[in-house]
C-alpha cells in the first residue's frame, strides 16, 4: 500500500496532472472545472510567460497503480526577488482523503524546496496573485466561482497534520440584492459626493477592441502599482500582462469594466467583473468545443450574478470615493439586467477598507480561505 510520487516529465503527463481533479470532485455541485487549455497553458513553460521568472515541479501520487493526488512546487525567483525571502510556493494540491498520500506530496515538495536552497513553503499559490490561490477552509456548501480554487473539507486537516500554520486569510462575500431593491440612497449620494469634489469621472466604452487599444496597458500598470503591497503579488514582466490582457480583457464585457480617470483623462481607478459562468463552466466540464461554448454564451447573455475580479485605485488617491463610484456603476449596469447577486471574490482579511465598501450592502461573508506556512528544515 506504499504511495509512489513521480515527477511530471511529459505533456501526456501534464494532461494527466491536469486533468485529475474530474475524477476527485465528480458529481460535486460546488467544483467549477477550469478550461482544460487554460489549466495546460498556465503550466507549460513555453505558453505561461511567469516562466521567465519562475520554474517549477509537478508530482503526481499513484498507488497501487492508480492516481491518487498532485501537487506542483513553484520557484518564484521574481517574489523571493521582492520579499527578499528564500521560499517555496506550492499549488494545484489535490489528494484522495489520506494522510498518508498528501505526506508523500509535501514530502516531494520540501524536497524540491531543500534542493533549491529555500526554506520555507506556503501556499496553495499559482505563479503571481492573478492565479487562483487559498486553500478553502469554510464554505464548502457554496460554488465556487471560476477564478478560485475549491477542495474537500478534509484538506485543511491534512495540511495542519503535517504542520503548516495560517501564514494569511482571504474572505468572499455576497452582496445580495432582492427582487424590487435599488442601489442605497447613502451609497448613491456619497458617489456623488466624491465625484463632484474630486472631479473624477468614468469612462463609457461599447467596445472591447477599443478599450483593450487605449486602455489595456494602462489598466496593467496601474494594477501592478495598485497590488504592489498586497500579500504574495509580484510585478508582472511585458509578456504577462499581455498575456493576462488576452485572458482577461479580450473576451469581458465592456459594461462591466470600469475605468476612473482625473481632469487630465490620466487612470486613477479601474474595476472588472463579469456575468457568473460558474454553472455555465460546470456544463462545459473543462471543454468549450465542440459544445461547451454554447452555456457561455448562453450565461453571457442571461445571469443574476456578477463575479467581481479586478479592481485597484491609484496609492496616493485612496480614500477618495473611486471604488464606491465604480461599485455604484457596476449595480446599476447588473440591476439594469437583472443581476441579483454579486460575489466579491477573495479579499485579504485585513483589507477593512473594501470590505467597509461592502457593508453598504445586504450582504453576507460565505466563504474564507488560507495561505498556509512551514519552515523547512
Amino acid at each position: 500500500m506504499n504511495v509512489s510520487i513521480s515527477t511530471v516529465s511529459s505533456r501526456a503527463e501534464l494532461k494527466t496532472f491536469v486533468k485529475f481533479p474530474w475524477r476527485l470532485y465528480k458529481g460535486s455541485p460546488y467544483w467549477v472545472p477550469p478550461l482544460l487549455r487554460d489549466e495546460m497553458d498556465t503550466l507549460s513553460p513555453d505558453r505561461n510567460p511567469a516562466f521567465e521568472k519562475a520554474e517549477a515541479r509537478l508530482f503526481l501520487a499513484h498507488r497501487d497503480g492508480k492516481l491518487v493526488g498532485r501537487i506542483a512546487g513553484i520557484l518564484s525567483h521574481a517574489a523571493n526577488d521582492k520579499y527578499g525571502t528564500k521560499n517555496m510556493r506550492f499549488g494545484w494540491f489535490d489528494t484522495i482523503d489520506d494522510y498518508e498520500v498528501a505526506k508523500a506530496l509535501l514530502d516531494a515538495v520540501s524536497a524540491y524546496a531543500k534542493e533549491k536552497g529555500m526554506n520555507r513553503l506556503t501556499g496553495p499559490h499559482g505563479f503571481s496573485d492573478l492565479d487562483p490561490e487559498g486553500l478553502l477552509i469554510e464554505g464548502f456548501n457554496e460554488i465556487a466561482t471560476i477564478s478560485v480554487i475549491y477542495n474537500h473539507p478534509y484538506y485543511p486537516g491534512l495540511l495542519e497534520r503535517y504542520g503548516f500554520v495560517k501564514e494569511v486569510d482571504y474572505v468572499e462575500f455576497q452582496a445580495l440584492a432582492p427582487e424590487g431593491t435599488v442601489i442605497p440612497e447613502k451609497m448613491l449620494k456619497m458617489g456623488e459626493w466624491a465625484q463632484k469634489r474630486n472631479h473624477f469621472r468614468l469612462l463609457k466604452y461599447t467596445s472591447i477592441k477599443k478599450l483593450r487599444a487605449e486602455r489595456a496597458q494602462e489598466l496593467f500598470e496601474l494594477l501592478d502599482e495598485t497590488f504592489e503591497e498586497l500579500y504574495g503579488t509580484v510585478p508582472l514582466t511585458q509578456k504577462q500582462k499581455d498575456y493576462y490582457i488576452s485572458r482577461y480583457i479580450s473576451f469581458a464585457n465592456p459594461e462591466y469594466i470600469k475605468i476612473a480617470v482625473n481632469e487630465a483623462n490620466e487612470m486613477v481607478g479601474f474595476m472588472l467583473a463579469i456575468p457568473s459562468l460558474a454553472r455555465a463552466q460546470q456544463k462545459a466540464n473543462g471543454r468549450l468545443f465542440p459544445f461547451g461554448f454554447i452555456p457561455v454564451l448562453r450565461a453571457l447573455k442571461k445571469y443574476d450574478t456578477l463575479d467581481f475580479l479586478l479592481a485597484g485605485v491609484r496609492k496616493s488617491l485612496r480614500g477618495k470615493g473611486i471604488d464606491l463610484m465604480m461599485t455604484i456603476d457596476v449595480f446599476r449596469s447588473g440591476l439594469a439586467h437583472g443581476v441579483h447577486f454579486a460575489e466579491s471574490n477573495p479579499e485579504l482579511e485585513t483589507n477593512s477598507k473594501i470590505q467597509g465598501e461592502w457593508k453598504i450592502v445586504n450582504r453576507r461573508q460565505h466563504k474564507r480561505r488560507r495561505i498556509y506556512t512551514l519552515d523547512v528544515v
